[in-house]
């Protein structure tokens, strides 16, 4: 029997895993001088009060070597073989992390670098779920099916504010400020395990009309998992946004799947963002 293992950058909750029948390995997440578990003792909603709250970004760390090789041990005792997703290896040293624990349990962990983050790791992680049903497929054969698999998923996000990326050093205090004057809306993308600025428009409208064209570009394989999210403590934008472009999802798919963005990519898009993750056509 496979098991898989995924961290919480996917927004996975433990609760959820528990449902999912995955095993959660959570990111920490500092706040000042305090230290949580992200996804088991700091919700994502608990995340949102906390981070509209401080005046500083908290920090968010890598899962190191040790965590990754006591989890892998007590997994392997209940099945013979685990494949583990991680967030990009471009966003965070978590990969490498996995990858140097895995040597030490000859070739029965398999780690998969997602090369995303949230709702595009989300649905690498429900994509293995469906693949491991097939129970004579290997671990290195269910990695290898996603790693081939992942190149085709697209994460799509419209931020509601500049304000966290300017306090991230990402963006400049003019360029904020410029923004926030003009109501300047991102699309931002996870493309090659990296968030890139692929778009703007101002006002809101605008940029609902600018994702739904770059999802239009893709196009939706609704053969697959979709995901759509929001960040911050309330999902009005998002179901504004989904009656907006319900032309691409009517007929098409019987439930969209709506969850709250987690502290991996929330620390630096804050809270009223807006996005899509699919598997292209």
């Amino acid at each position: 029997m496979v098991k898989i293992l995924v961290d919480s950058a996917s927004d996975i909750d433990k609760r959820e895993a528990e449902n999912l029948g995955v095993d959660l390995i959570p990111m920490p997440v500092r706040f000042g001088d305090r230290e949580y578990s992200d996804g088991v003792d700091l919700g994502r909603r608990e995340f949102f009060e906390k981070l509209i709250e401080s005046d500083e970004l908290p920090q968010t760390s890598q899962i190191n070597e040790n965590m990754f090789e006591e989890r892998f041990s007590v997994m392997l005792e209940n099945c013979d073989e685990v494949v583990a997703i991680v967030i990009s290896s471009k966003l965070s040293g978590t990969y490498g992390c996995a990858c140097r624990a895995a040597e030490n349990f000859g070739g029965r962990v398999q780690v998969v670098d997602s090369l995303n983050a949230s709702a595009g790791e989300r649905l690498l992680c429900m994509y293995a779920l469906r693949v491991a049903e097939k129970n004579s497929m290997t671990a290195k054969q269910i990695a290898d099916e996603l790693n081939e698999k992942k190149t085709q998923i697209r994460f799509l996000a419209l931020l509601g504010t500049l304000e966290y990326l300017k306090k991230g050093g990402r963006i400049s205090s003019a360029a904020a400020f410029a923004g926030e004057l003009f109501s300047i809306k991102p699309v931002i993308s996870i493309t090659d395990g990296e968030v890139k600025l692929v778009g703007k428009a101002m006002g809101s409208k605008r940029g609902g009309n600018l994702l739904t064209q770059f999802i239009d570009k893709y196009g939706v394989d609704f053969g697959m998992p979709v995901a759509l999210v929001y960040s911050g403590l309330s999902d009005e934008l998002l179901s504004k946004y989904i009656d907006d472009s319900k032309r691409l999802w009517e007929g098409k798919i019987a439930e969209l799947p709506k969850f709250l963005i987690g502290s991996a990519i929330g620390s630096h898009i804050g809270p009223g963002a807006i996005g899509v993750a699919f598997f292209a056509k």
